[in-house]
């Protein structure tokens, strides 16, 4: 069957989480640095799509292409690792520690931004005709993202980082969610279909995903937008970073470990439903 059952697939959770946790430097850094750079594709690519159409639902349809590459490929998102190798720490497998799971994290949060980085300098390149000229209506979109979901909260003070938070929260409670629905299929159509709802969601909505923002934000600054670096990471990286790891590790990561690993003991059955269940296996036997 092409379907894992969620106590199977539960298993791979955490088998990833370990493998993850043991990963050498070098790989952990190409695989983090491919999944920020072929993110940030995806998002230039969303951007772009809305620009010409007009239509947001178009660009939120197919920005997942770049999720599902990224996934089937084998790299690894900061949103992804904030659900997947904690468990591993929580399962007490065998030599997972907090710092490894730490030393994890900081690893792909490293790889992630310089892939982003990369692809914000090149497309910086591409819509402005290597600096020679204004940017076109692709980078003047993408110049002025930032404004808002920088000062934009920060005009609203504490009620502005809340919201940003949560944004934050729900961003990962979906993307989290696309990759787990991944592990419930074996087939790559299966995979593909499971990924590509959460994540288009997440994206329409206008949920804030810590390394999709590493390119939307640096492109910002590089196009024009009024706004600095320092706004950036405090009225939105760093907030959206901790929201992530909140939304994807409660209302994924252990809301699914603690029903399908960690199943509570079944409440006992009627006397009067035992003896039912008792006459049918005689009757069947």
């Amino acid at each position: 069957m092409d379907y894992v059952a969620p106590k199977d697939f539960i298993k791979k959770m955490i088998d990833a989480g370990e493998a993850k946790v043991f990963m050498s430097t070098r790989d952990t850094l190409i695989r983090a640095y491919m999944a920020g750079a072929i993110l940030a594709l995806a998002a230039a690519f969303a951007i772009t799509i809305t620009v010409q159409t007009g239509q947001p639902l178009a660009g939120a349809i197919l920005f997942p292409v770049g999720f599902c590459l990224l996934y089937l490929m084998g790299f690894d998102l900061l949103t992804g690792v904030f659900t997947l190798v904690p468990l591993a720490l929580i399962d007490k497998r065998p030599g997972v520690t907090l710092a490894g799971v730490l030393r994890n994290w900081g690893l792909v949060f490293v790889g992630n931004f310089a892939g982003a980085i990369t692809v914000a300098l090149m497309m910086a390149v591409v819509v402005t005709f290597g600096f020679t000229q204004a940017p076109d209506a692709v980078g003047e979109r993408i110049g002025h993202i930032g404004e808002g979901r920088t000062l934009g909260y920060a005009e609203h003070g504490a009620a502005g980082m809340l919201t940003l938070f949560i944004r934050g929260v729900l961003c990962n409670w979906m993307v989290s969610t696309g990759v787990v629905a991944a592990m419930m299929s074996n087939s790559v159509t299966g995979k593909v279909l499971g990924m590509w709802m959460p994540i288009m969601l997440f994206f329409y909505m206008g949920f804030e995903h810590s390394i999709v923002n590493m390119f939307l934000f640096p492109s910002g600054i590089l196009l024009g937008g009024q706004f600095s670096f320092w706004d950036y990471m405090v009225w939105n990286e760093i907030p959206t970073v901790i929201g992530n790891l909140v939304g994807g590790l409660t209302f994924v990561g252990l809301t699914l470990y603690a029903t399908h690993s960690r199943t509570a003991p079944s409440r006992p059955q009627p006397a009067t439903a035992a003896r039912a269940l008792d006459a049918n296996t005689v009757a069947a036997e």
